[in-house]
């Protein structure tokens, strides 16, 4: 008989361990549809890490991939410690985007040194208070976040459409349902010349470190994972719960709508309802992969976009489906939960007791 017992204290190298292996099941599942698509699976490896590696060009575009991840990622990670489900990324992202194109195209006056600072406080004041309506409901009325962030994405969604084909349509887009475009002076920087990664990904790092320094050496940091324990021992020690609550929120909601704001100021320069192919969604799976660690969310973030990369590469090389990407982030979502279940507890085989007879 098989019985699982908690573990009183989690060896460091056990904890470490467990993403590393989450990731490598997700290949090794994910070697299966290689081989029914009469594909050799070594080759096909070998081509996505030369397409995600090989060149400048190829890692630039992980990065630039990357970039959103890691954001992304962290507003999960940050939400999930104080135990706030937030699924809403996707739409605090498309949020962030939105308000970052309607102060950089044009709509505020503002001197050329002062557009991209207020390009990135719109889209992540947008994403941080579209996040605040579902931490509202829930403290207030008790409401589910899961459901209430999870229908805000296609709210939101709906939102830019109508916008994108009403007031913010660019006149000049051929009646293509695009916003107007940046000024120049409200787009990013690039780190490369000739290549897409920008300066938002700077900005995705310095997030993950301050999220690091935050939970580990601030007292918000404390009440954070404090709340996340247990909320009841974190009210009763004098933590102000619903104040944590509905600043994690906002701060969550605000890292998700950064994400927006590089898509549009550092890569498309204008807005569409396809913008995100859906870094929203992955970065819950770059969050629970990195174990909620804002500094292992950057590493996260890397393998889940070298993973996109590498596959629209090895795709065209041997013709095999790039949904091969989205089947390894499903898998290392789902091997990454297994292997926390083994992180959190002991597995013993017990001896079934055998039952004596009567007289």
């Amino acid at each position: 008989m098989i019985r699982f017992e908690p573990r009183e204290n989690v060896p460091p190298l056990l904890r470490l361990g467990a993403p590393v292996a989450a990731a490598i099941a997700a290949l090794a599942l994910a070697a299966l549809p290689i081989m029914a698509a009469g594909a050799p699976v070594l080759d096909a490896y070998a081509l996505m890490a030369k397409g995600a590696f090989g060149s400048l060009f190829a890692f630039s575009e992980l990065l630039a991939r990357a970039t959103p991840l890691v954001l992304t990622g962290l507003a999960a990670a940050l939400a999930f410690r104080a135990r706030l489900w937030n699924i809403g990324g996707e739409g605090q992202l498309y949020a962030g985007a939105l308000a970052a194109v309607a102060v950089g195209s044009g709509a505020l006056a503002l001197p050329p040194l002062l557009m991209v600072p207020a390009v990135v406080v719109a889209g992540a004041l947008a994403g941080g208070l579209l996040m605040l309506v579902p931490a509202l409901l829930k403290v207030r009325l008790g409401a589910d976040e899961v459901v209430t962030t999870l229908l805000l994405n296609f709210i939101v969604l709906l939102f830019v459409q109508m916008m994108l084909e009403g007031p913010m349509k660019d006149p000049m887009g051929m009646g293509w349902p695009q916003s107007e475009p940046m000024l120049e002076e409200a787009t990013l920087p690039k780190l490369m010349a000739r290549m897409r990664v920008h300066a938002g990904l700077l900005i995705a790092f310095v997030a993950a470190l301050v999220v690091h320094v935050l939970l580990k050496r601030t007292v918000w940091g404390f009440e954070i994972r404090a709340v996340g324990e247990n909320q009841d021992a974190a009210r009763h020690a004098g933590i102000p719960v619903t104040a944590t609550f509905l600043r994690v929120a906002m701060m969550s909601g605000a890292l998700a709508g950064l994400a927006g704001v590089g898509e549009v100021a550092g890569l498309k320069g204008y807005l569409t309802a396809d913008l995100s192919p859906g870094f929203g969604y992955a970065g819950i799976v770059v969050a629970m992969l990195a174990g909620l660690s804002p500094l292992g969310v950057v590493v996260a973030a890397l393998f889940i976009a070298g993973v996109f990369v590498g596959a629209d590469s090895m795709s065209r090389a041997i013709g095999v489906s790039n949904y091969l990407a989205d089947l390894v982030v499903a898998t290392s979502l789902i091997a990454v939960l297994v292997s926390g279940l083994f992180v959190r507890y002991r597995v013993r085989f017990v001896a079934r007791a055998q039952g004596g007879s009567g007289a």
